[in-house]
């Protein structure tokens, strides 16, 4: 399942630099996240690092987004295979 950053985020920026698939951008009010780059950093790492550097814990998993881990790892690949 892709990941999502609630109103709760308070624009610290350490969030942005740490996705290793650009999927973390400023939007209108807060930090958004674009569902069709976020693989939870599958391929990565073991764990999603946005959610490891965020001092405010928001960023929770997006229910309307559910992926398995099978579907998160074909992302990766198909994300990394287009740099």
């Amino acid at each position: 399942m892709a990941l999502m950053i609630t109103d709760e985020c308070i624009n610290c920026d350490v969030c942005e630099p740490e996705c290793p698939n650009g999927a973390i951008s400023q939007g209108e009010e807060i930090y958004v996240i674009d569902p069709n780059k976020c693989t939870e950093c599958v391929g990565h790492f073991d764990e999603p690092q946005c959610q490891q550097v965020c001092p405010v814990d928001c960023i929770p998993f997006n229910p309307e987004h559910p992926e398995s881990k099978e579907d998160l790892l074909e992302k990766f690949h198909k994300l990394t295979a287009e740099k």
